[in-house]
């Protein structure tokens, strides 16, 4: 069949509308009609050529919702008509990474993923006879895609497309990453390092989980309007302050008789690896933990003195916030409809396919927190 989708030909080129071919799911595969997509950072990066593992010819996209139009032989736990999420992380259930029950990190399409390629090791994409890659299982920039069963998440009919796609990756990230991997407490104090879309949700989930104190750091002043919205209770300015922004944000921080300072989690939202460095040394000796949430440009290292390590500090990755699609997707959408966690305010621009590349221009210059395109 034919569908709409926005091509990523080369990289370092704008996005190209074009119609393509698109073939029916196989045996384990289902058909989504994607109804709404949000432009992340992450496709960008991949765009822009920075991205090592990048493939091109490909179409890009992992933050999307839709429709199953059509399922493939063996497919049981959706059917035609569901709504679903797609997942960049499946979760198989069935894997020992699954099974372990200490990651969410799937591994049971992993090597075919990774290749722009379905299970099979074929694509369902192609443009004039020639082979088009899909983009980490995905591919949420065409009107249509094809995934695995076992990388879409059933959610409920009342929610909205053009809200909800944004769960498929910023939501869940920066919430799952204060619940899932930090696993913060209540009167936890807690600094976040970039306020975008990330950050935000970032600053959400410590909100909704009971944190004290919730630090923002950004070097753009308008994002402590945002910061604030979400439940951020002190804004720090890096090129405002009049000495090492470490030093700042552990005095911040001091508690107690000894008056010793540092976060018990700090969060870097950034990619920017001497930020990261920043971010584990802001934490609190013994205890303080540091969640890596950006991903930095191919061939960059992070570092730190050994001291910091040895002193009890964390330094931890985390990957779609440690969420299990297919179990936690759902209820993270149901977070949203019951009114827990604020979706609306960040979709700050709503776009149409045609006017994709915008959106990207917007990421750009600072002016989205995210752009969806509504199909």
């Amino acid at each position: 069949m034919k569908t709409r989708a926005a091509v990523a030909l080369e990289k370092g080129k704008p996005l190209q509308i074009l119609d393509v071919d698109l073939e029916g799911p196989k045996a384990g595969e289902v058909m989504v009609e994607i109804k709404a997509t949000g432009i992340c950072h992450t496709d960008e990066f991949t765009l822009s050529g920075a991205d090592p593992e990048g493939l091109f010819p490909a179409i890009l996209g992992h933050e999307g919702a839709g429709i199953v139009v059509d399922v493939g032989p063996g497919v049981t736990s959706v059917k035609k008509g569901d709504h679903v999420i797609p997942l960049y992380t499946p979760e198989c259930r069935t894997c020992p990474s699954c099974l372990s029950r200490k990651t969410n990190l799937c591994t049971a399409i992993r090597a075919t993923q990774g290749q722009g390629v379905m299970p099979d090791g074929t694509s369902r994409f192609s443009l004039d006879g020639k082979k088009l890659h899909h983009y980490m299982g995905t591919s949420t920039f065409a009107n249509h895609t094809v995934l695995p069963e076992i990388a879409v998440a059933k959610v409920r009919e009342d929610a909205p497309f053009d809200k909800i796609c944004y769960i498929g990756c910023g939501v869940t990230t920066g919430i799952g990453a204060v619940i899932n991997t930090a696993r913060v407490e209540p009167g936890a104090k807690a600094i976040v390092f970039g306020l975008g879309g990330i950050g935000l949700n970032v600053i959400q989930g410590l909100k909704l989980v009971g944190a004290d104190m919730i630090i923002g750091v950004d070097v753009n002043n308008a994002k402590r309007a945002w910061g604030e919205r979400f439940g951020m209770t002190h804004f720090v300015n890096p090129k405002e302050v009049g000495g090492d922004l470490v030093a700042h944000l552990v005095n911040m921080t001091k508690r107690g008789a000894d008056q010793i300072g540092g976060a018990d989690y700090t969060f870097d939202c950034t990619g920017n690896v001497t930020v990261m460095r920043q971010a584990l040394e802001s934490c609190h000796r013994g205890w303080g933990e540091s969640i890596i949430i950006g991903v930095a440009g191919a061939g960059q290292e992070i570092s730190t003195r050994p001291f910091q390590l040895v002193t009890g500090r964390v330094w931890k990755g985390t990957a779609f916030g440690g969420a299990r699609g297919r179990t936690d997707v759902p209820k993270i959408v149901d977070w949203y409809m019951d009114g827990k966690i604020q979706i609306d305010p960040m979709i700050t621009h709503t776009l149409t396919l045609g006017d994709i590349n915008k959106g990207f221009d917007l990421m750009h210059e600072g002016k989205s927190i995210r752009s969806v395109v509504a199909f």
